[in-house]
């Protein structure tokens, strides 16, 4: 379940989860209210031991600035506090979750 993040402090304590998937948005992105729920879905189901945060752009955009973030939706997965997959706009679902299952395996079932 996605955690929406309130400061920027509270997403650099999540970062450093040893898995997390960032979820950048608005309010007003309509592909996003088709996405965030399939990208739930697919973690709930394939990577429980990753957290989930979502990050509003319009609240919090010093966040998105220091991730370089600039549209929405935008999708940044962290192991172990560093970036490793970056997705931004068109995002397909099984294409991520491939992406994701390479770092996942290699951290969480050796």
């Amino acid at each position: 379940m996605f955690v929406e993040i309130q400061s920027k402090a509270e997403f650099e304590r999540m970062k450093n989860a040893p898995a997390l998937l960032g979820y950048f948005s608005t309010d007003t992105c309509n592909v996003c209210k088709v996405l965030k729920p399939k990208v739930e879905e697919m973690n709930r189901t394939h990577f429980p031991r990753m957290k989930l945060a979502y990050v509003k752009l319009d609240l919090l955009p010093e966040i998105a600035g220091q991730h370089r973030v600039f549209s929405a939706p935008t999708i940044l997965v962290f192991f172990e506090g560093r970036e490793a997959i970056r997705k931004s706009r068109s995002i397909g679902v099984k294409e991520l979750k491939h992406e994701i299952e390479r770092f996942y395996d290699l951290l969480f079932r050796q």
